[in-house]
């Protein structure tokens, strides 16, 4: 008969096992950190503090200085500028001032302030929409509206382009119930295929980008949705890298092109283009409403800041209205790419803002990045698997409008000696770029 009661030195022994059990987590965690390490893509953050009066120079911790040292930055995606903007910091100022540092609680709970509203009626306006929605970020308004969709009636199918970003990816895989299909990269006669075989009655959703942020490619948006309207499905585009730089009022790819009023849903940012935070969707006023009431992303979170929200609703309206900042975008990009031609430095010719650096490897790419800020006090992001695929590793470099040719040449320079010191590069182009 086994005995009910434990002895005192028997019962010491089994609580001195189980404070010492170590659950298998922490060994999981070990050992999946030790792989991450083992394939070059162990990420570690660079600290840089940016300088509000001096962008795109940012301050580095450095120790041993207790001033930092300056830096360039090459990767951010406040792509025009718009966060360091006086009238966009004076608005944020003016709301800190008026509301104080947060909203209080989310949308339904003494959440929503005349700015919320202001905002959404903007971006409503800003893409031809009937209504708009913010999130607390991008990533959120991706993930809250598509899994909500896609479990809003039974049958969805969701036909979701490959390269599609990781918030929608989410969005998708978290509606149960659903089918997804995915096409390959932007190619629109594998999505026909796979939309003809598709049950005709089936509720259909396509989900794809405008800009692509890593490869810098730019779906065919009138294409896309030509083949919305043959198969019968709802179109979702995602226009986070595109929004304030593209279009006569920066809608957008799809207002470029003429197009947003094809478009069932817009989704974009405020933390790219227009240089602050948030996310939010444009659609149709009942679409909008659905989300509203139905989509938990939305509903439990706290609203957004109104100090946020005022930088954000005054950097949209000068975007809007002020097309000379996507001018200057451009002739940026343009310099630099016709600089790094000129110097015989590799870069992907993409037909957008982003310009990659190929380098092909994990290790070297960080190690490229690490000595380009220590050596010569540049910053450019690596961009390793899962990001991309494994062999495709980059530096992905935005050159914006606060960029000089003193600044291109210098770094120009700094990725020819590196990248022929780390074989990316032959000696011949280096030296000539060195000249």
């Amino acid at each position: 008969m086994p005995r009910p009661f434990l002895t005192r030195s028997e019962e010491k022994v089994s609580v001195g096992a189980i404070k010492n059990a170590r659950h298998p987590f922490y060994d999981h965690c070990h050992q999946a950190l030790d792989q991450i390490k083992h394939q070059g893509r162990y990420r570690t953050f660079t600290p840089l503090a940016r300088q509000a009066e001096r962008f795109p120079l940012y301050e580095e911790a450095v120790r041993d200085l207790p001033q930092g040292r300056e830096v360039i930055v090459w990767s951010t995606n406040d792509y025009l500028g718009m966060g360091v903007v006086p009238e966009v910091q004076d608005a944020a100022i003016a709301a800190i001032r008026e509301h104080g540092a947060g909203a209080g609680g989310t949308r339904n709970i003494a959440g929503t302030s005349p700015l919320h509203t202001q905002l959404e009626a903007e971006l409503a306006s800003l893409h031809g929409k009937e209504a708009g929605l913010l999130f607390i970020s991008g990533y959120v308004s991706n993930q809250a509206s598509l899994q909500t969709i896609l479990t809003s009636m039974p049958g969805w199918i969701c036909f979701s382009d490959r390269l599609n970003h990781a918030s929608m990816i989410a969005g998708i895989k978290g509606a149960r119930g659903s089918q997804t299909v995915i096409y390959e990269h932007n190619d629109l006669k594998d999505l026909e295929e796979k939309l003809a075989a598709a049950p005709k009655d089936a509720p259909k959703l396509i989900a794809f980008e405008s800009v692509y942020s890593m490869d810098g490619d730019i779906s065919d948006i009138a294409g896309t949705c030509a083949l919305a309207r043959k198969y019968n499905a709802l179109t979702y585009l995602d226009e986070v890298h595109a929004v304030g730089l593209y279009g006569q009022e920066g809608g957008g790819v799809s207002q470029r092109d003429g197009v947003a009023d094809q478009v069932d849903i817009i989704e974009g940012t405020l933390a790219k283009g227009f240089g602050v935070h948030g996310g939010y969707i444009t659609a149709s006023a009942e679409i909008v409403d659905f989300l509203r009431s139905t989509a938990s992303g939305f509903i439990f979170t706290t609203a957004l800041p109104p100090p946020v929200v005022a930088g954000a609703l005054a950097s949209v309206r000068k975007v809007r209205a002020e097309n000379w900042r996507r001018e200057s975008i451009f002739e940026r990009v343009n310099t630099f790419r016709h600089r790094l031609r000129a110097a015989g430095v590799p870069f992907t010719m993409t037909p957008s803002h982003i310009v990659p650096i190929p380098i092909g490897d994990a290790e070297r790419c960080k190690r490229i990045c690490r000595r380009l800020l220590t050596e010569y006090g540049h910053y450019a992001t690596p961009i390793n698997y899962p990001t991309v695929p494994q062999g495709t590793e980059r530096l992905r470099l935005t050159p914006g409008p606060f960029h000089t040719d003193e600044m291109m040449d210098d770094l120009i320079n700094a990725l020819g000696v590196l990248l022929r010191e780390e074989g990316v590069m032959p000696a011949r182009q280096a030296a000539c770029s060195a000249a």
